[in-house]
């Protein structure tokens, strides 16, 4: 039988909403647990007083040096005793999840038989970076608790200043937006930097993220410093009979106001059956006898907006492969920042396409362990020494498609462009030699 409660008036507010609330969940489990109750009675002190009780320290596993979050409590008594000795240790064991997230309901029973013998019973699916967070164990019960976790297949993912656990979406098993096989570009850059994720030795966090399509379901391009997000790069597909009975359902105002309208690079084109042009760049599908719409492809972004509302009457192309964003993170330093492209388009169907992506992800890590300054995002490094140093660096070339914004400043200096055209002229007559010869 567990202890009493303590009274906790701020968690209880917490319950009053319409919304499910994790006090009960913990009030549930308090009911078995002495440690939950001592959760809740710092939780509690927490709410009140509006401080933080917690401190890291070092808590590991045998032949890890990450993977281990350590918790001690700081709330004690003048003697230096814990307030709440229950909790006084409150650590989290980061796991690494299967590519997709695919578990058996025998598998997940089995994780909750583990945590409830050694920590807490809280597990959480999933965290930021992926992991399943068994938190809540004690010193004495981390290595038990771990021991159990690897006899079922699962490893301990990242922590501390490594390459972090990856996330990829359900995507091809289940997605018929998927544009690559996601669980396997996961499983092949994950097997590829164990170590990395294992035994901290960057500069600061280094994150895959991996998407199917571009309606990026695992946050890659704002969360991930490698972000790989499926993409084509011929003609988008249509379905006519699929385009009549959507519009039959919709009508004219919703293919115009939420399809045509809301393309953002005005790609597409309402337009009367006779109007038609038929040409090879184009996707044209008739919603009606008398109106279609017309897509020209060279001005499609790929955004995945008309693909949504019209499922099964637009689709993606069949060379598909996936765009490469690099830097994405959350605030600490300089703000927020989204993933730039540095590869627009890396086809991903052949056992090279995907030893292409290890190779890249491997060239970038190590620029990054190189380059960055100690708790330095490789986003941040790119802005501290400029794309073009970290393109170089990593072997890529410059694209058009890495502008991050169009230009706003309609002015150009023309200074030194009489040299640079005697430079060009002098290039053009040395190959026409040399070809010549």
């Amino acid at each position: 039988m567990a202890k009493k409660p303590y009274d906790t008036p701020n968690l209880d507010q917490l319950e009053a909403g319409p919304w499910p609330s994790f006090v009960t969940g913990l009030k549930r489990l308090a009911q078995d647990k002495d440690y939950v109750v001592d959760l809740l009675g710092t939780l509690e002190t927490s709410y009140r007083t509006k401080k933080g009780y917690w401190k890291g320290g070092t808590v590991g596993v045998f032949g890890y040096g990450g993977g281990v979050i350590p918790r001690f409590t700081e709330l004690k008594h003048e003697d230096g005793t814990p307030v709440y000795p229950d909790a006084a240790e409150f650590h989290t064991l980061r796991v690494q999840p299967p590519p997709g997230m695919h578990y058996t309901t025998d598998v997940l029973r089995k994780m909750c038989d583990i945590w409830e013998r050694h920590g807490s019973g809280l597990i959480a699916f999933h965290g930021q970076s992926g992991d399943i967070m068994f938190q809540g164990a004690r010193t004495d019960k981390v290595q038990a608790a771990f021991d159990e976790i690897n006899e079922l297949g699962f490893d301990l993912g990242g922590a501390g200043p490594a390459v972090r656990t990856s996330m990829s979406c359900v995507g091809a098993a289940r997605c018929e937006q998927s544009c690559f096989d996601e669980g396997r570009a996961h499983r092949q850059v994950i097997n590829t930097f164990t170590d990395d994720i294992h035994r901290p030795a960057l500069p600061y966090k280094f994150k895959f993220k991996f998407s199917g399509c571009a309606n990026d379901c695992m946050n890659s391009i704002q969360r991930a410093d490698m972000a790989v997000i499926g993409t084509w790069r011929d003609n988008m597909r249509s379905d006519e009979a699929l385009a009549r009975r959507w519009f039959e359902r919709h009508g004219m105002n919703e293919l115009v106001n939420d399809v045509v309208t809301r393309c953002p690079t005005k790609a597409i084109l309402l337009k009367e059956v006779k109007d038609l042009r038929g040409d090879g760049h184009l996707t044209t599908v008739k919603v009606s006898d008398t109106h279609a719409l017309e897509i020209d492809n060279k001005d499609c972004v790929r955004c995945m907006h008309c693909i949504n509302v019209m499922t099964g009457a637009l689709a993606h192309g069949t060379d598909t492969g996936a765009t490469i964003l690099i830097g994405g993170k959350r605030t600490l330093k300089i703000g927020d920042l989204m993933g730039t492209v540095v590869v627009p388009f890396l086809p991903l169907k052949t056992d090279a396409d995907y030893e292409a992506l290890v190779d890249l992800g491997r060239r970038v890590i190590d620029f990054f362990a190189e380059n960055a300054l100690e708790h330095e995002r490789t986003g941040e490094m790119i802005e501290r020494i400029g794309l073009v140093n970290f393109l170089e660096g990593v072997g890529l070339e410059v694209d058009p498609h890495m502008v991050s914004s169009p230009r706003t400043n309609p002015y150009v200096r023309t200074d030194g462009w009489d040299e640079e055209v005697a430079k060009l002229e002098a290039r053009k007559l040395a190959a026409t030699q040399a070809g010549t010869a």
